[in-house]
Parts: structure tokens; C-alpha cells; sequence
């Protein structure tokens, strides 16, 4: 297909993200700064955990360890480059980075959106069929469930690799601090009205569908909560809670970027993605430490504090 007259294939792409001024640029970096150093240690704080504590290897741990695992990538795939271009004044991406980026950010997302599904369901058998849990989340199915939900995402990258253009042209600025697909696609040299069909049927697979199953999920869950006496109905809805916390977060983020996507303008997409990409993975941690008693106990027995944790047995 021609290129339309006045327009080259772009070679290199540039983000735009943040403004060249040198006092936002230290300050952002400072701030992006701390926020990876607490993401790093936050989840490799809980894979670490979740690995050396015997106690903890049960399957809503496990899968608790691979959406730790998930979000270290996730912020690595951003932070170290933005924060290299904050201290730079060229801040381009090769073409080849640039899809890296783009299609990391496809895998990744949609295997988080998909591991939420599964830790609802795995919440749903404990609390709704807790006499066949031990069946039903037995090791050989936890660990076939977990490689369905790495190998669909990848499947689906895959393919959205192969059906989206890699072709993109001049003027090949983005309002963006990284290569997000939606930004990236409005350099297409083609039409995106395919692009968008695409988008939406993945979006569909991966966001949409997992966040119904986890809707209906707790909604069985609630409904046999409300069935049991009030001291099993606390513990239940603390077991939930930090879960319900990521869902909420992660999914409600992502309804936005995608669910309006034409009413959507570059710096609310650059923005939004600020809070899925890069505060989420360091927000993760934190909710599930401070609400989880099992990982409290942990910390506290690690800090040296530890008289009360063994007075409890």
C-alpha cells in the first residue's frame, strides 16, 4: 500500500511525555524514583515471603506471588526508561523498543486481568465449597490454571502482534511517556478502523469478560456470606477484601481507558496510564500487606518483633 502523500515511515519514535523543565523533571524524577524503588521492594518483599514461608503455600498465596511477580515486570518495562528521559533532552525510543514496550504492556496487563479472575474463583471455592477446596485447588490444577492464564495472554499478544500494522509514519511523536498501544496506533501509515475491531475483541477477551466472571463470582460469594453467622461472615469478607481492593483499582482504571477510547484525548491516556503502569504495581504490595494478618505476623516476626506472634501459637 502507498505511503499518503507527505508522509515517511518513521524509524525512531518520540515521547513527548513531561515537559522540558528542568525543576519538574528533578521532581518527577525523585518522585517516579521512590515509587520504583517501593514497587521493587514491595513485591519482591511478598514473592519472597510467599516462597520462604511454609505456611503461606496454599493456592491464594501462590497466585498472590505471581500477581507480585507481574507487577515488578510491569514497572520495569516503564520506569527505568522515563526515568532516563526525565534527565534527558532527547527522548526517543527505537521502533523495536517501542513494540517491545507496547506489546509487554498487552502480555502483561492481560495476565493480570485474567490472574484476578482466577484469584476470584479460587475465593469463591474456599468461602462456597470449602469441603471441596482441597480437591478442587488441588496443586496439579492450581499450577494448570496459572500456565492457562500466562498462555492465553501470550496467545493473545501474539496475535495481536501479527494483525496490528508495524508500519508507522511521520510526524512519529506521541503525547506519551512510554509506548502504549493506543497512543502508538495513531502513527498507523494505514487506516485504524480495523486496528480499533481488534482492540476491542482482545480488550473484550481480557478486560470485559474476567471482570463479569469476577462481578458474578462475589456476588455468589456475598449471597452465601450473608447465609452464615456473623464471626465466619468477618473472616470471609477479610479474606476478600484486599482482592475486592486491586480489583476495584486495576479494573476501574482500565473501564476507563478502554471503554470510551474515541472520547479519550492523549494527555488523559498518558495520565491514566501514569496510575495502571506505574502506582498500581507499588499500591499492590501495600494492600495486600496491610490487610493480610498471615504477612503482618511475618513482618513483625522479621522486624525482631515477635513475643506477641508466638504468645498466639
Amino acid at each position: 500500500m502507498d505511503l499518503p502523500i507527505n508522509r515517511t515511515l518513521a524509524t525512531e519514535v518520540i515521547l513527548l511525555g513531561f515537559p522540558q523543565d528542568f525543576i519538574i523533571n528533578v521532581a518527577l524524577f525523585l518522585f517516579f524514583s521512590v515509587v520504583y524503588l517501593v514497587t521493587i521492594v514491595g513485591n519482591g518483599f511478598m514473592v519472597c515471603v510467599i516462597v520462604l514461608s511454609r505456611h503461606l503455600h496454599t493456592p491464594m498465596y501462590f497466585f498472590l506471588g505471581n500477581l507480585s511477580f507481574i507487577d515488578i515486570i510491569y514497572s520495569s518495562r516503564t520506569l527505568p526508561k522515563l526515568l532516563t528521559d526525565l534527565l534527558s533532552s532527547s527522548r526517543t525510543i527505537s521502533l523495536t523498543a517501542c513494540g517491545f514496550q507496547a506489546y509487554a504492556a498487552v502480555f502483561l496487563g492481560s495476565t493480570e486481568c485474567l490472574l484476578l479472575a482466577l484469584m476470584a474463583y479460587d475465593r469463591y471455592v474456599a468461602i462456597c465449597r470449602p469441603l471441596n477446596y482441597v480437591i478442587v485447588m488441588r496443586w496439579s490444577i492450581c499450577y494448570r490454571l496459572t500456565a492457562i492464564v500466562w498462555a492465553s495472554a501470550f496467545t493473545l499478544t501474539v496475535v495481536l502482534a501479527l494483525l496490528l500494522p508495524v508500519k508507522l509514519c511521520n510526524p512519529n511523536q506521541i503525547n506519551h511517556f512510554a509506548c502504549e498501544v493506543l497512543p502508538a496506533i495513531k502513527l498507523s501509515c494505514d487506516s485504524t478502523d480495523k486496528i480499533e475491531i481488534v482492540l476491542s475483541s482482545v480488550s473484550f477477551i481480557t478486560i470485559f469478560f474476567p471482570f463479569a466472571f469476577i462481578l458474578l463470582s462475589y456476588i455468589v460469594i456475598l449471597s452465601s456470606v450473608l447465609k452464615i453467622h456473623s464471626a465466619a461472615r468477618s473472616k470471609a469478607f477479610s479474606t476478600c477484601s484486599s482482592h475486592i481492593t486491586v480489583v476495584a483499582l486495576f479494573y476501574g482504571t482500565l473501564l476507563v481507558i478502554f471503554a470510551v477510547p474515541p472520547k479519550y484525548t492523549s494527555a488523559q491516556e498518558k495520565y491514566t496510564s501514569i496510575f495502571t503502569s506505574i502506582l498500581i504495581p507499588m499500591i499492590n504490595p501495600l494492600t495486600y500487606s496491610l490487610k493480610n494478618k498471615d504477612v503482618n505476623k511475618i513482618f513483625v516476626m522479621k522486624s525482631g518483633k515477635i513475643p506477641r506472634f508466638h504468645s498466639h501459637g
